[in-house]
């Protein structure tokens, strides 16, 4: 099973969120930023790293808050953990991992295509039963 890290990044009730590129699988689909953890790595310093690498931000990541286990077809199964991102430093840059990359309002996040495996956690978000994540990135 891969293990996949993901941030919620939340400022003035919006969420940050990425649409992934063309040059990647599930193209045009809306996701959290995040990726895979790599060997030897703890979960929350995986998402340290993958942030600074796509966003070019210095994230101070909070305990989990959501983990599911997903399959895509003909794809290894994936085991997903969210952390919230309370706060941040830096300027927020894409260095061309996303198509786009948006603070979408927590309240419209059901408006965009998420990955099928995020789905129940934006649900989970618009619902209002992530309670952790409601405060601000700075």
């Amino acid at each position: 099973m891969t293990l996949v890290v993901a941030g919620i990044i939340v400022r003035a009730c919006s969420v940050l969120v990425g649409r992934r590129s063309a040059r990647k699988s599930h193209a045009g689909k809306w996701e959290f930023p995040g990726g895979k953890v790599e060997a030897g790595e703890m979960p929350r310093e995986a998402l340290r790293r993958e942030l600074r690498e796509e966003l070019s931000i210095d994230a101070d990541v909070g305990e989990e808050v959501w983990r599911t286990n997903y399959r895509y077809p003909g794809r290894a199964p994936l085991e997903l953990v969210f952390f919230p991102v309370p706060s941040f430093r830096g300027e927020i840059g894409d260095h061309g991992h996303f198509a786009d990359v948006r603070w979408q309002p927590i309240d419209r996040l059901a408006e965009l295509d998420f990955l099928e495996a995020d789905r129940d956690l934006v649900a989970a978000l618009v619902a209002g039963r992530i309670p952790a994540v409601r405060g601000g990135a700075s």
